[in-house]
């Protein structure tokens, strides 16, 4: 079976894009598809080629593409207008909506991206703590910012607790400002955090890094010994916020942090994201509320846009309905023990990892905790994997499976069947 056919359309917009953009993408996914439009739990590409999308736009289309009450919020704020450089009803709503629901969130700042989100989130910690220094886990992805992409993807990781660079364009000094500690080990977390106490501005994870659940007590841990040591902790929660239950990771896992990054899913497909957290950090954003050397500006053009609020207010609601989480879990479970049954079944030794809202294979017959071991899979059997399942009407990226509150029955039946028709072909090589 050969690839999705090609319109003449859709040969010419990625000839287009070759050249007029770097790679000929925008940087986030393939250069050879196009996609056109998507409903509920599908998309389709400029050439009428339909998929199953597990893709959501690296996410936020939690409720699916294109959803009715999503849509009609849109449609009702547009014409009224779509940004103001102001407050806003829709914005304060969705504030308001936001401390509700998250556990750690005594005060909501908005802005446009993930990255900024983070970024803003170390910053406050830093004027908290007037400290410099940050400390992450290896793997963990934290956004675009010098100081996030420090061991994100390590070729050759180092030794604990230096920092790797992921990027070039980076100044050599901002390793300096980075720890690194293995995700899922406490002990050495715990010792590099009281050994550095004096130093530290505070402490950033992804409660659920990148498709790692935490081992039990990890959480915990790193909870106990940063409110002890008085350090603040901040949840990257822009995958898992509203994702895994309606307050997000902390709520799932039980750990409420003092800070957290939200994006994705709140903005309901629209460019949004938000630091939250307690009002002793988040006071710093407020210039009347702190000493002139303690105040932290943050100014966006688009933060709190009517729009994105207006979408990620119809999203919320729609979250908050009953029995709309258990589905999503339901779904998941099914799909976890399919994927895992149908490639053990052809012979193949995996682990599928994750949680069931947010999952994926890695070929390997080890154990995976944390990023070292993640990176000893055969990405190469799960590359061919994937390209074999795009033939097969399935869009993914590279490592994950987003599930979405608009997979049904047909959905899963498609992908129960692409992957038995990949793990066959396969395992013929």
């Amino acid at each position: 079976m050969s690839g999705p056919a090609k319109s003449e359309a859709e040969t010419a917009l990625i000839e287009t894009a070759r050249r007029v953009l770097p790679a000929g993408t925008f940087g986030n996914f393939s250069a050879d598809v196009v996609i056109r439009e998507g409903r509920g739990g599908r998309v389709w590409d400029e050439s009428g080629n339909e998929y199953v999308d597990f893709l959501l736009g690296s996410g936020p289309m939690f409720v699916g593409h294109a959803r009715p009450e999503v849509t009609e919020a849109v449609l009702a704020q547009v014409p009224k207008g779509t940004t103001f450089f102001a407050n806003n009803a829709a914005g304060i709503r969705l504030a308001e909506a936001i401390c509700d629901a998250v556990a750690c969130a005594d005060k909501v700042r908005f802005v446009s991206t993930g990255s900024e989100a983070t970024f803003y989130a170390m910053r406050i910690a830093r004027a908290h703590r007037r400290r410099d220094r940050i400390l992450k886990f290896e793997g963990g992805f934290h956004g675009m910012s010098d100081y996030a992409l420090m061991s994100m993807a390590p070729k050759r990781p180092a030794n604990f607790p230096q920092a790797v660079p992921d990027s070039a364009g980076i100044p050599a000094k901002v390793r300096d400002e980075m720890l690194i500690a293995p995700f899922n080990d406490l002990e050495t977390a715990v010792g590099l955090i009281r050994e550095y106490r004096d130093e530290l501005a505070g402490v950033i994870v992804e409660p659920f890094q990148r498709l790692l659940p935490p081992r039990p007590g990890f959480l915990e841990g790193l909870r106990a010994v940063t409110a002890e040591l008085g350090i603040p902790l901040i949840f990257d929660e822009v995958v898992t916020g509203f994702r895994f239950a309606y307050g997000g990771a902390q709520a799932y896992y039980g750990v409420t942090p003092d800070l957290c990054a939200l994006g994705k899913i709140v903005g309901g497909g629209f460019p949004l994201a938000a630091v939250a957290g307690r009002d002793e950090l988040m006071v710093h954003f407020d210039k009347d509320g702190v000493a002139e050397d303690e105040f932290a500006p943050q100014i966006g053009t688009l933060s709190g846009n009517p729009v994105a609020a207006a979408a990620g207010l119809a999203t919320l609601e729609i979250l908050r309905r009953p029995g709309t989480y258990e589905a999503v879990f339901e779904t998941g479970r099914t799909l976890m023990a399919g994927l895992e049954e149908t490639l053990r079944g052809a012979g193949f030794a995996v682990r599928v990892v994750g949680e069931p809202p947010l999952f994926d294979v890695l070929f390997t017959d080890r154990d995976v905790t944390d990023y070292r071991t993640t990176i000893t899979a055969d990405a190469g059997l799960l590359r061919r994997f994937n390209a074999l399942l795009r033939e097969r009407g399935i869009l993914k990226g590279e490592s994950k499976y987003y599930v979405s509150v608009a997979h049904d029955a047909a959905d899963v039946r498609h992908v129960m069947d692409a992957w038995a028709e990949a793990a066959k072909l396969l395992k013929a090589g």
